[in-house]
């Protein structure tokens, strides 16, 4: 429990990652920082994250 990952693209150790879209072409994983610039630049536009729990 508590395994840390590090970010595919800065390389930061993060205990909460992300896997990223199959269109980016990135193996790995994403931290939340990586995660969310990502989408900028491919989904340009407002975006509002939801917890759905």
């Amino acid at each position: 429990m508590g395994s840390k990952h590090k970010c595919t693209i800065c390389n930061e150790e993060t205990t909460l990652h992300y896997n990223p879209m199959p269109e980016w072409s990135i193996d790995g994983e994403l931290c939340g920082d990586c995660y969310s610039k990502k989408l900028a630049e491919f989904y340009p536009g407002e975006h509002t994250r939801v917890n759905l729990e």
